[in-house]
């Protein structure tokens, strides 16, 4: 996806630090302080526009929540939502959501979204997909013992791609939608591709998965 260039987007995030965090790292181990509170933290990796993040923090605002975006002509759009309407229980992080340790302190992450990741359909660039193997390690070490990951997507190889990877890594699948739409499946909020993709008529998958506590 071409994603337009907003030449404010840079300016713009610069003045909101209240919202965006630029350099997680110093708030690793420390989020708590950040929201202060204790409330369980989930974060989505890969945010795009934040319709979902934004959706689910205003629908629990017992759960603070952490939306992760690297692209700023994107990350933008989830904080004009936050500009117009500010949620207390929502920070944006302008980072590649590929180093989640590096933000995050063991076990400090309740719950883990993926949405509507980019497929990489292309056999050799299978280590960039966001439910391979290096990636899933990352997950598990931030998730508490049975900390959950739950990933919707479009894509049907990139789907079965990935049930297969978190069984070769010893996930347990909690429970699977091949049409999530046509189930009845409650409180789902959806992403702006998955309106655009269930529009269309096409299904959308959906699985939650947990890492095992280790005997």
């Amino acid at each position: 996806m071409r994603v337009r260039n907003k030449p404010w987007a840079k300016e713009n995030i610069e003045a909101a630090p209240q919202y965006v965090v630029s350099e997680p790292e110093i708030w690793r181990g420390r989020w708590e302080e950040r929201f202060g509170n204790t409330q369980p933290l989930h974060i989505e990796v890969g945010s795009g526009k934040g319709q979902f993040i934004y959706g689910m923090a205003k629908a629990h605002p017992e759960i603070n929540y952490i939306a992760i975006e690297i692209q700023q002509s994107v990350l933008i759009d989830i904080l004009d939502k936050q500009l117009a309407e500010p949620l207390a229980n929502l920070q944006i992080l302008h980072v590649d959501g590929g180093s989640v340790t590096d933000y995050f302190s063991p076990h400090e992450i309740s719950q883990i979204y993926l949405n509507f990741s980019d497929p990489w359909p292309k056999s050799r660039h299978a280590k960039r997909r966001l439910t391979y193997h290096t990636f899933l390690k990352g997950y598990q070490e931030i998730l508490p013992p049975e900390g959950e990951l739950h990933f919707k997507t479009d894509n049907r190889g990139l789907f079965e791609y990935s049930l297969a990877s978190f069984s070769q890594y010893g996930m347990i699948l909690k429970q699977v939608w091949l049409d999530l739409h046509a189930s009845d499946f409650e409180g789902n909020i959806m992403t702006e591709y998955e309106e655009k993709f269930s529009a269309k008529g096409q299904p959308i998958y959906r699985v939650e998965a947990y890492f095992p506590a280790k005997k």
